[in-house]
């Protein structure tokens, strides 16, 4: 009998060992997933703020400015949207990126400018939209500027004559056509704030707002930059989109 209870409480320690040790991988994991998002230091340790390639070399050339304060106060009128037409088509910004980023283009007018309707493959929700103009239905697929007008203002849009503002803000690169609700869940977050629901197209999105940044000589804050590189991380090799 002894040696039977002597036994059976063996197999018990053992047991519990095992619990023990599934208990201890379990949390291992979770820590491993969890702390870089909890704390930048353990995300620098774990590499969660390390990435390579095109568009993360390009990061790194961005200038890195906290707590700066504008001259003046941000007012979006000052970046003429709409109001400058790049390309001299005639056509304003809104109606030349529906009609580069819609399929199946229908126009409301001979001057092939004012886009009457379309399908919209979404890239911030990837969702597909069909689009027709009018009060009700216009709001559906809105321009989004990838780098918003406010926060170019804070990294240096502030100080830029008008020409470069309407410039920038007219900028087919800088713009999408995208899900209205997301455009304006969005609002003028940069990187560390809001991301596109639609993860498949981080890499993409965070890759062209860095792209638009060296391209007129933005800033970006430390917080924004760590977003980044968090992202870009996932896509080792992801390149700045061509102008």
């Amino acid at each position: 009998m002894a040696h039977r209870r002597r036994r059976f409480r063996g197999t018990t320690a053992f047991g519990r060992f095992l619990v023990l040790l599934v208990m201890a991988v379990a949390i291992g994991v979770t820590a491993g997933l969890v702390l870089p998002r909890v704390s930048e230091t353990a995300g620098r340790l774990t590499g969660e703020y390390t990435a390579r390639g095109n568009a993360a070399d390009t990061l790194n050339t961005l200038a890195v400015v906290d707590g700066r304060r504008p001259t003046s106060v941000y007012k979006r009128d000052a970046f003429g949207f709409r109001q400058y037409d790049p390309d001299g088509n005639g056509c304003d910004s809104r109606n030349d990126v529906l009609a580069r980023d819609l399929k199946d283009v229908r126009y409301a007018n001979a001057e092939r400018c004012k886009v009457q309707s379309g399908t919209l493959d979404d890239p911030y929700t990837g969702k597909t939209i069909d689009f027709v103009r009018g009060q009700a239905t216009s709001a559906k697929v809105q321009i989004d500027h990838v780098v918003a007008l406010n926060n170019a203002w804070k990294s240096g849009a502030d100080q830029w004559s008008t020409k470069k503002r309407y410039e920038f803000s007219n900028d087919p690169y800088n713009l999408l056509a995208v899900d209205g609700p997301a455009n304006e869940d969005k609002g003028d977050a940069d990187a560390s704030v809001w991301l596109p629901p639609n993860t498949a197209y981080r890499c993409d999105y965070v890759a062209r707002q860095i792209g638009v940044k060296a391209k007129y000589g933005l800033s970006v804050t430390g917080t924004e930059k760590r977003a980044m590189l968090g992202v870009l991380h996932d896509c080792p090799g992801q390149a700045v989109p061509g102008q």
